[in-house]
Formats: C-alpha cells, sequence, structure tokens
C-alpha cells in the first residue's frame, strides 16, 4: 500500500481528508505535533519531518494550508508537498519557500491561485474549490432525536465570529495619523457595502503603508521587513478585512435582528448597548450541523479577505440540508445555481427583503434547501475533491 505524510495541525478539515485518502487507498500517516504545540519552530518541524522521512518511504507529503518548513524539507528530500488552502489570508504563501519546485499547492480561493501561481514554477499551482461532508452531518442529524434537534429550531441564525475579538486593526489604529485614520475609516465603511471589488489594496500608499510598518510589531520583523510584497498584502488582509468584516457583520446582523430576529452562535463580544440575541458557540461537529438543518434561514457573510471562493460555512449550510442565504462570492454560481440550490445578496437591502420572503414561502424555502443538499452530495464533497487532487497530480 502506498503511504503519504500528513502534517496536520488540527484543522477541521483535517479527519475528512484522511478518511478519503484511506478510502483511495493511501496508507495515511500522521504527524500531530502542531496539534497540541502551536509555537513549533520551523527547525522543530524541518527535524520532525526529516526523521519521518528517512524512517519511511512517501508518495508525498500533504498538509491543509502552506508549512514553508515542511516544503524546505520535501525539497531537500526531493518529494512532493501537496497542500490545500482552506483560509484567507495565508500569509505564509509570501515566503520564499512557495518557489520550490517541490510543491503542488491547491488553492480554494480564485484570486488567492491567482495572486500566488506567477511566483510558483510552472504546472505547481492549482485551483480547487472547498468542500464538506454530508454523511458525517447526517449521522448527527439522524441521531440527534427530537430533544436534541428542537434546541437549535431558529427562524434565522448565524454561527460565527464577529472577529472583534480577533481584530488587530484597533490597536494598531490608534498609532496612525488622524488623517489616516479618517482616510481608512471611509474605506472600510464603502467596502462593507460593495461586493465583487476589492478597494484596500490599491488605496494604500506608500506613506500609509510605512505609518503601519512603524505602528504595527508584526511587520517589524525579519518575514515582513524584507519582504515588501507581504507586507503591503498584511495590512489590508490581515488588519482591514478584519475590520471591514467586523463592522459588515455586526451592521448586517443588527439590522436583520430588528427586521426578522436572529440567533447570533458566537464566542464573540457583541458591541456595547447591541440587540443582538447572542446565543454560546456550539460544537463544530456535533451541534453546528443541527443548527444548519433546523434553522429556517441560515446567513453567511464571508470574511473579507476571501475575494472569490466559497468559505466552508456555504458547503456545510447546504450538506446539513440548510437552506443558505449568503452574501455574492464571484465563484458561487460556479458551485451552485442561484435562486434554485442557494440564495444569495448584493446588498443589505436585498438581504433583508429575501428574508423577510423566505420566512413567509417555507415551501420555496425547502424546496432550495433540498436542491441544495442534493447538489453538494452529487458533487461537493471531500471525496470528489480528493479524487480532482490526484488526478491533477498524476497529469501534473
Amino acid at each position: 500500500m502506498k503511504k503519504i505524510l500528513f502534517y496536520r495541525y488540527g484543522n477541521i478539515c483535517e479527519p475528512d481528508l484522511i478518511e478519503c485518502f484511506a478510502r483511495a487507498g493511501l496508507d495515511v500517516t500522521e504527524e500531530r505535533t502542531q496539534i497540541t504545540k502551536k509555537d513549533t519552530s520551523a527547525s522543530e518541524t524541518v527535524e520532525t519531518v526529516s526523521g519521518l522521512l528517512r524512517a519511511e518511504s512517501y508518495l508525498f507529503v500533504f498538509s491543509i494550508n502552506f508549512f514553508p518548513a515542511v516544503s524546505e524539507t520535501c525539497r531537500i528530500f526531493g518529494l512532493p508537498y501537496v497542500c490545500w488552502t482552506v483560509d484567507c489570508p495565508v500569509m505564509e504563501l509570501w515566503s520564499d519557500a512557495l518557489r520550490n519546485d517541490c510543491n503542488r499547492v491547491f488553492f480554494f480561493d480564485r484570486v488567492q491561485y491567482e495572486t500566488f501561481s506567477p511566483r510558483m514554477p510552472t504546472g505547481c499551482a492549482f485551483h480547487l474549490p472547498l468542500a464538506t461532508n454530508p454523511d458525517r452531518w447526517d449521522d448527527v442529524i439522524a441521531n440527534a432525536g427530537e430533544t436534541g434537534l428542537s434546541a437549535f429550531r431558529q427562524e434565522i441564525s448565524f454561527v460565527g465570529s464577529l472577529y472583534s475579538e480577533k481584530n488587530r486593526f484597533r490597536s494598531v489604529r490608534e498609532s496612525l495619523r488622524d488623517y489616516t485614520k479618517g482616510y481608512l475609516e471611509a474605506v472600510t465603511q464603502a467596502q462593507s457595502r460593495i461586493y465583487g471589488c476589492s478597494l484596500p489594496e490599491g488605496l494604500l500608499t506608500p506613506d500609509i503603508v510605512r505609518e503601519f510598518a512603524e505602528a504595527d510589531p508584526a511587520l517589524q520583523g525579519p518575514f515582513y521587513a524584507d519582504n515588501e510584497q507581504a507586507k503591503r498584502a498584511y495590512i489590508p488582509q490581515m488588519l482591514l478585512d478584519w475590520e471591514i468584516t467586523e463592522t459588515e457583520r455586526t451592521r448586517l446582523l443588527t439590522k436583520l435582528h430588528e427586521r426578522c430576529g436572529v440567533a447570533l452562535y458566537t464566542h464573540s463580544d457583541v458591541p456595547a448597548g447591541s440587540s443582538l440575541r447572542t446565543l454560546p458557540g456550539v460544537k463544530t461537529l456535533t451541534e453546528m450541523p443541527l443548527v444548519f438543518h433546523e434553522s429556517k434561514i441560515n446567513l453567511n457573510i464571508t470574511m473579507r479577505a476571501i475575494k472569490s471562493g466559497l468559505p466552508l460555512r456555504v458547503y456545510d449550510i447546504c450538506g446539513a440540508g440548510g437552506f443558505l442565504l449568503t452574501n455574492y462570492q464571484e465563484e458561487l454560481a460556479e458551485q451552485y445555481v442561484i435562486g434554485e440550490e442557494v440564495e444569495c445578496f448584493l446588498s443589505e437591502e436585498e438581504m433583508l427583503d429575501k428574508a423577510s420572503w423566505y420566512l413567509a414561502h417555507p415551501e420555496e424555502r425547502a424546496r432550495i434547501a433540498r436542491k441544495g443538499y442534493e447538489r453538494t452530495r452529487a458533487e461537493h464533497t471531500y471525496y470528489h475533491r480528493m479524487h480532482a487532487m490526484m488526478e491533477r497530480l498524476v497529469n501534473a
């Protein structure tokens, strides 16, 4: 049996991919150090992975997202390093290690693919959307019982973060000039109401970049100090996009709650004086699919760093048989038929109108949810994606 080495760090996609690799006849060895030791250094990773590669013969090394130290180790051993991004941003992609010809990187977001593929050897970059595991969700739902299901029965639900606890822009902003603060506030407010294009990257002047470099300690480290492209990407993707997402999610959820009522399942702190109805965050594998299945409407508001692709939440909602109302993303119509399998909105007003309409039309809502589930089972499972990945690797 052919073996692969799976370098793990605890991402929720990992168990499903391991299961798919096993179904494909691959023997999976797991390297799990980063699951419990998040501060594992690059040198420790090189040492650990090198030891495993010396001890066994592997077809390739695999990981979710990109680890430069794993890539460098595979380069030394002359072994393919295969990875699949599931997040935006993944700042490690700006590492020089991305240029290694051992890399085979699958990008879930097409804009992410278009950004990084020119920095890689020809034939080493691929676009591969995300997926879900409907079988897992079916089992959870079937075993929940009426008591378990009814506990998560809502009119409209949103499962996720407001990013208030993750938003570093607020602290960095205090060190910026008043003019820069006002300029970025205008950019943030405008972007939070616009879909289909990204404003911040094109509006960062050299002076603003220098201000951020002086204000944010993260930009003073060697990785960013020596990498101007990474520095320019860090500011919109690690700071401004988080601020935009927090602003947008808070505004949209508040407006929708005022009209229809929203159950917000989150670990985030809500703004002082907020009218939002908050509930404790749910467990991903055992409670989240129950929310998706039992809510009349499941809302998705994509993190703004994801420029064109669909987040896991879209596939998980549809894979659990839930009705999805999501913000527009460029790749949505490539994966689902809008209005037939999912619904989307391009503005706050459209979100409010569609939420009200679908709450009043349960048969149409159920029809779309069923078709979305059927499309997901037929085309968007991890096994489908793994098969596409293996096919491209063989033909590359």
